[in-house]
């Protein structure tokens, strides 16, 4: 729902208002100190503390001018102002990082921030594991692609933490603790799946994804087996051996690679002990 102009919008508690400035006076990531201060001056927000370090004076400026008022629309202009996506087309991962962390502060207080860089009335979060988990972006993309259940379940704290690199290893580890479960084998990685599905020389293997009963559906199963196989030693090995810092993992590569564990649990939905 969007906001009416001249709508009262309640004043922020001074922690959200201090987290706000925090994450857009971010040493790293946030605006410049020119851009604190066209900023403001865009949203006649009286720049009270220039000389102050990024965040203090952007929480000053808000805070005075809050309080002077006692309403809390002049946030809601600001954060509008600086989140206007046409000023971040060459930086859109610093949108998305901002987006996400403004978004954790904004669903307490029954806001959110959407793509256009507009906020809009929501529910309120009532407790910050929530407030966290709305503003997840890759949550929201895994949940439009359907992603399986196991998936979520074995990932869900490093999904939140925004920690692709771990999140990845945990999802891989469920791969290995399903095919256990359903075949009673205590191997891992390749050689559990071949162990599990490989059909050797018998075309007899402890589990099968189908009947079996075509070379094509035979075939179905050897590149279920190999396509296994090659997760496992190209995601889940070097994710399990690498420091994190050696290893570095985009989040459209986590998204993608989750995306095919999901694959791989739906084919494991359907997989029974062969000729039982």
């Amino acid at each position: 729902m969007s906001i009416k102009a001249k709508q009262i919008i309640p004043p922020f508690s001074g922690p959200h208002l201090e987290a706000i400035a925090k994450i857009l006076g971010d040493t790293n990531e946030g605006l410049t100190g020119s851009e604190i201060g066209h900023k403001l001056q865009q949203c006649k927000i009286p720049d009270c503390d220039p000389s102050n370090t990024k965040w203090k004076r952007l929480y000053n400026a808000l805070a005075e001018f809050q309080n002077r008022h006692g309403v809390g629309n002049h946030v809601i202009v600001l954060i509008n102002e600086t989140m206007n996506p046409a000023s971040y087309t060459e930086s859109p991962d610093i949108f998305r990082s901002r987006r996400d962390k403004l978004n954790a502060v904004l669903a307490l207080n029954g806001f959110m921030l959407s793509e256009d860089g507009k906020i809009r009335r929501t529910e309120k979060a009532n407790t910050l594991d929530e407030a966290l988990e709305r503003a997840n972006r890759m949550q929201e993309q895994l949940r439009r692609r359907n992603a399986h259940a196991e998936v979520i379940r074995f990932c869900k704290a490093e999904i939140i933490a925004n920690n692709n690199f771990h999140a990845v290893l945990e999802a891989m580890k469920s791969i290995a603790s399903r095919i256990r479960s359903l075949s009673n084998l205590t191997s891992d990685g390749a050689n559990l799946v071949k162990d599990a599905f490989g059909l050797g020389q018998t075309d007899s293997p402890l589990l099968a994804i189908n009947p079996l009963d075509t070379e094509t559906l035979r075939g179905e199963q050897r590149g279920f087996v190999n396509m296994l196989v090659g997760l496992f030693g190209m995601v889940r090995n070097p994710v399990a051996h690498e420091p994190k810092i050696e290893w570095p993992m985009e989040e459209i590569d986590a998204l993608d690679i989750l995306t095919m564990i999901s694959f791989v649990h739906r084919k494991l939905d359907m997989a029974y002990k062969y000729g039982k």
